[in-house]
């Protein structure tokens, strides 16, 4: 029997250290609370999909900078030991970037970015597009500047890549930029941002005017899938008790990401996703909570 070849996923986006504070109750403006416990964690949004999705058995490389800090050979470190190639991670002078988040007593979380190194990738070096040439999709999100983000799309567009856009932190977006995504994966607040819809069925029948598919994550209730084509989907999801949703969203885009590469249907594929999801909710930290492939694949294999 012959093994499913390994999508090839390059990665572009932002690599930070996380540093987390849990607390029963998240302060509130001028407030302060006792927290429980503090913990460091690599993440970034572009990292965390990085990691995920070589969990999940992708192929991936990472796309982007860490500063000359003392923070930077930490999060390349983390990067190498899940596995992702960071021959294309750059190291600039400076901070790398931080993310400072605090997560409550039911799990949700409130999070600050500064940008730092991440703030210098406004274009691709000729590496960079070879490694997005040479994949089966590109994933990008918006903690790096819009500038890099056209420059992957354009390169990923030239070369007849799939792109992957999580539109995260919320902000608008140049048309140009939309038309070079192939599928959208906003949650529902990032949804009604780009569409002033709150219904998420609303706002994702809207988004398809401006992009060939979308998956709008819905936390708990799961997520609902649209393309133009007519198909339509919605996917509950598992049911769990969850302790830490920093990077269920990232995670859930890193598995998707291999699922497609790897030909799998929707449906499949965003079940699939959901499972690995699930998983991470139930683990403190952002790439420290992500679920190996085999670990997905059984609980995929029960009945949701």
């Amino acid at each position: 029997m012959t093994s499913t070849p390994r999508a090839r996923i390059a990665v572009l986006g932002s690599t930070n250290m996380d540093f987390v504070a849990y607390a029963p109750v998240a302060p509130g403006r001028g407030e302060t609370v006792t927290g429980e416990s503090f913990r460091t964690v690599a993440g970034g949004k572009g990292a965390n999909q990085a990691v995920a999705a070589a969990r999940a058995g992708g192929d991936v490389a990472m796309i982007g900078a860490v500063g000359d800090d003392c923070l930077g050979p930490r999060l390349r470190a983390v990067l190498d030991e899940a596995g992702v190639d960071t021959r294309t991670l750059r190291t600039v002078p400076g901070a790398s970037g931080t993310a400072h988040i605090v997560v409550d007593g039911a799990g949700h979380n409130s999070i600050v970015v500064v940008p730092g190194a991440n703030a210098t990738v406004t274009s691709l070096t000729e590496e960079d597009e070879r490694v997005v040439a040479g994949s089966d999709a590109l994933l990008l999100q918006l903690e790096s500047p819009v500038d890099g983000v056209l420059a992957g799309l354009r390169a990923a567009r030239a070369h007849g890549v799939r792109t992957l856009l999580t539109p995260a932190p919320a902000q608008p977006l140049p048309d140009e930029l939309l038309s070079l995504v192939d599928l959208l994966v906003p949650n529902e607040h990032e949804a009604a941002a780009l569409t002033g819809l709150r219904d998420p069925r609303e706002a994702a029948r809207a988004l398809l005017e401006r992009v060939p598919e979308v998956v709008v994550t819905l936390g708990s209730d799961g997520c609902l899938y649209s393309s133009r084509d007519g198909e339509t989907l919605a996917v509950p999801a598992r049911r769990v008790t969850a302790v830490d949703t920093t990077a269920a969203g990232d995670t859930f885009v890193g598995a998707l990401a291999v699922a497609l590469g790897e030909g799998r249907r929707p449906e499949e594929a965003l079940r699939w996703a959901t499972a690995a999801s699930a998983l991470s909710v139930q683990h403190h930290g952002a790439s420290s909570s992500m679920p190996g492939r085999s670990a997905v694949d059984r609980l995929a294999a029960t009945a949701p």
